[in-house]
Parts: C-alpha cells; structure tokens; sequence
C-alpha cells in the first residue's frame, strides 16, 4: 500500500532516529535490562509518545496506518523500546476513547510528553488469554464516590517504569460480565510493583506483576460502565495488534538487513557466501515474509482507518508477521553461521525477541481461533 507523502515523511525521520539514537543503545539495553530512557525522551520530542493522544490535548492523533509505520520503524530500532511506547499508547487511548472530560485533561497532556508512563493491565497468573476468568475485583464504597481494588495482574510491561495503569477488574466477583476498566496511579496507596521478570528477551524492557491491596480510588477514574470492561480492552486491543504486527515487521527487516550485509562481506572458499544458491533462497524467503507481513499490516491498519472492523484483519496480520519474524531472525542466525549465536551480532538479540510477538496481545493460537471463527460466521 503506497504511504502518502506525510507518512513517508514519518517512516524517514522515525528510521533515522532509530539508527542514529535507538540502534546504538540497544545491545547495552538488553545486557544490563534497563530501560534507554534517554530514547524515550527522543521519542516524546518526535511526538511519538502521543501517537493515540488526540490534538485538543496536545498529541499527535495518528491515523492507525501512520501508527503502524511508526511502530515498525521504531521496532527496526529496538523491539523493547517499540513494546514499551505501543503500551503507552494502549493506555493513552483508553483514558480517550472512555474517560470522561477531567480524566482526559488531568492525564493525557502530560503523557504525551511521555511522562507519567503508561501501562496497560489485563492479564493475571491465572487468566492470561481468558481474561473473563480474573480474579481481581473492584467494588464500590462511599456511596459509590470510590471503587477499591484487590487482586494479582501478571505480565505488565511497562511496569516499573509507570505512572499510570489501566487496570480491569470485576465489579461482581462471581459474574464473569462485570469486567470494568479503571484508572490507578502509581501512587495509590495498597498498590504494589513486584519484581522485574528475567526474561528470555526483550530484556530492556521492564515487565512485572502488580498487587492491589485495597487500593482505593475516585469513581471517576472508571474509565467504563459495569460490565463494559472486556469489550472496551477488545476494541483498543484490535489497534494494539496492529501495532504489534508492524512492529514484528520492523525486527524482522533489521534481520533481514543485517543478514543481506553480512552475506555480501563474508567470504568463504574465495568468494561471499552471498554468491551460494542455499543462501541466495534463504535471503529471498526472507524478503517474501517481510513483505507479505507488511503488506498485511498495511491492509489491516487501513480498515481500520476506513471505519470498516478490522477484528479479523489484525488477527490475520499479527499472527503472519508475527510467525515471520520468528522465522526471519532465526535464519539470519543461520546465514551468519557461529557468529550468529553470539552477542557481538545483533541478530542473536532479534532472534530471542522475537519470540514475544508470537505471545503477548493474544497468541498465535488465539489470532488463529478469531480467524477461524471469522470464517466460520460463529
């Protein structure tokens, strides 16, 4: 699908702020797990930390393709600062989309300067890709001026880093119909950030659990109405996945690219090993998967731009580029030969964060499921 000039104009500044700010910071990220936060400032001052803000708060208000292509040319920099920004901005819509008028102008013109940082919290230890089966709850005290929290969420990327999380809970812990979305700061008391996960990768990337003990906050901070929780995480889960899809695009063309430069410089038996047909076909099935999962994207995103529901479409492209980039970076591994499995070549860092995009926002077997019962009219 062909960009318009203004977001091709995006895609250039953005992969030049991913070469020259992202890239050279990304392998010292990953080895000590911290988070580049002097990125994440050069991404609030390109307005990326406000993508999914509206104007009227000061943010960027991207249409979903222009989203996309930011996601993906911030991923070919560094996949753990894509995660990062793509929860930012799953939080940053849900305060538009369902918060009411003061919730909007209390939080979301400081987000868009990308601090307090947003997280998004659905899943738990017991309820990853059901989220119907929570056990968090929220009920209503003060005559319902108030909802106080309890329970476990699992899996929060952004967590650390956070000012803000959109939290779900039930309403009525026995009725699986009362998921509700609420806002809770940081800062309220009762709430607890547990430990960083030490994980396979996408290890700059801060990920952990949180505690609600009692955490009590105003009843404007219910984002939707009783019961309306899981259908609004779905609807704003649709872009996410969007999001997602691009931003496996954009690690599996920095594979690509790297494998196509290493393959033209190293030599063996008197020649570049680009030269050889085995590795000649494995370049070209790369370039195929990358183009076929970006033009899925693409499609995906303009749907969604068009008002037409994009449900299946973002499954479709999600699982495809997710399942590419798997498959991308582990045959950049392979053309680079022993060098591949070390860490003085990016490419063995592509090759365990890809992995995730196969996992979060839904697994592949869950995008599969959509699609099926798509086809299926059920």
């Amino acid at each position: 699908m062909e960009l318009s000039s203004t977001q091709a104009a995006i895609r250039e500044a953005v992969r030049e702020f991913a070469e020259s700010e992202i890239r050279p910071v990304a392998a010292e990220a990953d080895r000590e797990s911290a988070f580049p936060e002097t990125v994440w400032d050069g991404l609030a001052d390109l307005d990326l930390t406000g993508l999914t803000v509206p104007e009227s708060y000061g943010g960027f208000d991207a249409d979903r393709l222009t989203y996309a292509v930011a996601n993906e040319e911030v991923a070919y920099g560094s996949l753990a600062v894509a995660t990062a920004l793509s929860v930012h901005c799953l939080a940053t819509s849900c305060i538009a989309e369902f918060g009411d008028e003061s919730v909007r102008e209390e939080w979301l013109p400081e987000m868009v300067d990308g601090r307090p940082v947003g997280a998004f919290a659905l899943s738990e230890p017991e309820a990853g890709s059901n989220p119907a089966e929570m056990s968090t709850t929220a009920r209503a005290v003060d005559g319902g001026e108030a909802y106080v929290l309890d329970g476990k969420k699992q899996w929060i990327t952004n967590g650390e880093r956070a000012g803000v999380y959109v939290v779900f809970a039930k309403t009525d812990p026995t009725d699986p119909d009362s998921v509700t979305q609420f806002l809770v700061p940081t800062d309220a008391d009762g709430l607890e950030v547990g430990e960083k996960e030490d994980k396979l990768g996408l290890r700059a990337s801060d990920t952990t659990s949180l505690v609600f003990d009692e955490v009590e906050v105003p009843a404007r901070y219910r984002l939707t109405e009783p019961g309306r929780g899981l259908a609004a995480a779905f609807s704003i889960l649709t872009g996410g996945r969007i999001g997602i899809a691009a931003q496996s695009v954009g690690l599996a063309q920095a594979a690509l690219d790297e494998a196509v430069a290493y393959a033209s410089e190293r030599e063996q038996f008197d020649r570049p090993i680009a030269d050889i047909q085995s590795i000649r076909h494995k370049l070209a099935d790369m370039e195929t998967d990358v183009r076929a999962a970006r033009a899925l994207t693409h499609e995906a995103a303009a749907a969604q731009d068009r008002g037409e529901s994009a449900r299946t479409a973002a499954s479709v492209a999600k699982y495809f580029a997710s399942e590419a980039a798997v498959d991308v970076t582990g045959e950049a591994v392979q053309i680079h030969g022993g060098y591949g499995y070390t860490s003085g070549f990016p490419v063995e860092r592509f090759y365990r964060d890809a992995k995730v995009t196969t996992i979060y926002e839904g697994t592949s077997q869950i995008q599969k499921n959509i699609v099926a019962r798509d086809l299926l009219d059920e």
